[in-house]
């Protein structure tokens, strides 16, 4: 499903016209953005959340030279799926 399509499902449902569907999701998802950026956690109770997790430095091997690398830090965007979402989508 793409961003277009879950636009067209809001569109169904709410009556707004494509263009306002697509603008709302385009808000929710940068406000989602913006306070992962802040490093804030994002909390949609019934679905999840998302929040900002810190990777370390590793050693690495190139697979094409087998030589060692060194792989830098880095932070990653994560979401841990709340349990109502689990029970949706195994079955429950």
């Amino acid at each position: 499903m793409t961003k277009a399509d879950v636009a067209n499902k809001i569109t169904e449902r709410t009556g707004l016209s494509r263009k306002e569907a697509m603008d709302a999701m385009e808000v929710f998802l940068r406000c989602i953005k913006n306070a992962l950026k802040e490093g804030e956690k994002v909390s949609l109770v019934g679905f999840g959340t998302f929040y900002v997790k810190q990777k370390n430095s590793r050693n690495g091997r190139n697979p094409r030279t087998g030589e060692k690398i060194q792989i830098p830090s880095k932070q990653v965007a994560t979401f841990k799926p709340g349990k109502a979402f689990r029970e949706v989508v195994n079955g429950g």
